[in-house]
């Protein structure tokens, strides 16, 4: 039985509303957070009480005395639904902004005034009383960085860029030039977009102008594209035009009709907005927009305040449905896995691994086919997600084919005991480790393979050589560097960062450790290791 982490339950990242242009102007694990979005910036927790509002304020002024003036300002305890322009908006009386961080998912932002006077004027008022950003106070220090990195050496609006790149954080589902251009032209004209893989989901869109790029930057960065997921971080971008030679999934040129040599299939009318995505049946329940009450399209009958309206999303499907969307979702919820090891790949250790991008039903080794497996997981998109982040990984030597099935289900016929001695199907619906039921749906972190894993629910007395020993014992290959986050007092689990030598080293270590049972002296019940790829990109 696993033991709960600290915080869980029915907590989850309500959805981030875009901002107007009108606007524009004037207990998941502790350990996520704490993940994301790291600027060397130390986490705090917001207060919810006055008493609370008290000391994180004497906690400010110890810290401000600490650390040295910076034109750099710390801001935390930021609400769900912030983007920049709410930032802007709220702390341009203290002098001009150059430059705004979000990190959305610790709540907190980096703002870079043009001067140490105008920061000080806004960390000073902020000790001495509230200053509410989105209606909620927030909290106020100077940052240990003189000026914040811009990722992609492209400083501010004042570099006459009308490019930007989008980040897209936590993609639970697919993201197309279909997607994007709903998100972003009812803020500015687009011209060109281009999607791209590269640490992760990015995206370069082009703007008919600069000032365009602009409203743009400062209503969308920070939201989220779909309620809980699809976070949208937004940089200026290197390049001052793009360059596009095919309208598709992945590029697309608004200027020039010629290229569209593709029918806009009926896919296409399934169009992004913040709302629950329509095969998010296990999510939290927290659409933006009314969701429709049959199967037609239609819109809102009422005009949604403080929001960019877009047309409204399908209904929901059952999470074991197999409808399809074309160009977002696979075929089938079940896909074909071969290339996988004789006698190191298992039923469960396809789920350890499968289990990252969405819902494992069922596994089943194929008698025919030796190294060949069937997975069902909980609907198409989730196939979509395998496909794309494990076809072609290696696992103990040998290269995955991850692709769809023309199977609609499976089926537990012609069982038998593979080489371990395990059987050739298994059932893992009723399993708690499936990490896409009810409230955690938006909690996950879709990722690819990646050289560093993150570990959770950890028992507290977990250490750097309990783990090298767990990896001899289990003839996987160790871990290099080690990291453990520090933990909220009343935390009752401990996690933290493995970085290997490579992607492949990592990915053996999860697909054989995931789900491992830990027990200690004197607790009846285990802990359960759960293992997933990170976002770090170094230790």
């Amino acid at each position: 039985m696993e033991r709960g982490a600290g915080g869980g339950g029915g907590h989850h990242r309500a959805a981030k509303r875009l901002r107007t242009e009108q606007e524009a102007g004037g207990e998941e694990l502790e350990d996520v957070e704490q993940e994301q979005d790291s600027a060397g910036e130390e986490a705090a927790r917001s207060g919810g009480t006055e008493s609370r509002s008290r000391r994180r304020g004497l906690k400010d002024r110890e810290d401000n005395h600490c650390i040295p003036p910076s034109p750099v300002v710390h801001v935390r305890g930021l609400c769900d639904a912030v983007v920049e322009a709410d930032l802007v908006e709220a702390l341009d009386k203290f002098g001009n902004i150059c430059y705004v961080m979000m990190m959305p998912f610790k709540h907190q932002a980096l703002v870079e005034f043009d001067s140490v006077e105008s920061a000080e004027r806004c960390v000073s008022c902020g000790s001495r009383e509230p200053v509410y950003i989105a209606d909620q106070q927030a909290f106020f220090n100077f940052s240990t960085s003189q000026r914040i990195s811009r990722p992609t050496n492209a400083d501010d609006p004042a570099s006459g860029n009308k490019v930007l790149l989008l980040s897209v954080q936590n993609p639970l589902y697919p993201i197309t030039t279909d997607v994007l251009y709903k998100v972003c032209n009812p803020v500015g004209n687009v011209h060109r977009i281009v999607i791209f893989k590269r640490n992760g989901i990015q995206a370069m869109v082009e703007f008919e102008s600069v000032e365009n790029a602009q409203k743009a930057k400062l209503a969308l960065n920070g939201a989220d594209i779909y309620a809980g997921c699809c976070t949208l971080k937004i940089e200026y971008a290197r390049p001052n035009r793009l360059n596009v030679v095919r309208n598709d999934n992945t590029s697309w040129d608004y200027t020039k009709p010629f290229l569209l040599h593709r029918e806009r299939a009926k896919g296409r009318q399934r169009q992004a907005i913040l709302g629950d995505h329509p095969s998010n049946t296990y999510g939290p329940q927290c659409p933006l927009l009314p969701l429709p009450t049959n199967s037609r399209y239609r819109r809102s009958s009422e005009e949604v305040q403080d929001m960019i309206s877009y047309p409204v999303l399908l209904p929901r499907t059952s999470s074991s449905s197999s409808t399809s969307f074309p160009g977002h979702a696979a075929s089938s919820s079940v896909a074909m896995v071969s290339g996988l090891h004789p006698t190191q790949m298992n039923c469960c250790r396809i789920f350890n691994l499968f289990c990252l991008y969405g819902n494992v039903e069922k596994v089943k080794f194929m008698k025919s086919v030796p190294g060949t497996a069937l997975v069902e997981m909980g609907d198409g998109y989730a196939v979509d997600r395998a496909v794309t982040h494990l076809n072609s990984v290696k696992v103990f030597g040998k290269k995955l084919s991850v692709c769809v099935s023309k199977q609609q289900a499976v089926i537990p016929s012609q069982v038998f005991e593979l080489a371990d001695g395990t059987s050739n199907y298994q059932d893992f619906s009723l399993t708690r480790n499936n990490r896409f039921n009810n409230t955690q749906s938006s909690r996950n972190i879709i990722q690819p393979p990646a050289a560093i894993l993150h570990f959770y629910n950890a028992p507290p007395i977990l250490n750097q050589n309990y783990l090298h020993k767990l990896c001899a014992e289990h003839n996987v290959p160790t871990f290099t560097k080690f990291k453990v986050f520090d933990a909220k007092p009343s935390s009752k689990t401990l996690s933290g960062l493995l970085e290997f030598d490579g992607k492949t080293e990592a990915v053996e270590a999860l697909t054989v450790l995931n789900h491992h049972q830990i027990r200690i002296p004197n607790s009846s019940n285990p802990y359960t290791l759960k293992l997933c790829f990170s976002t770090s990109s170094h230790l």
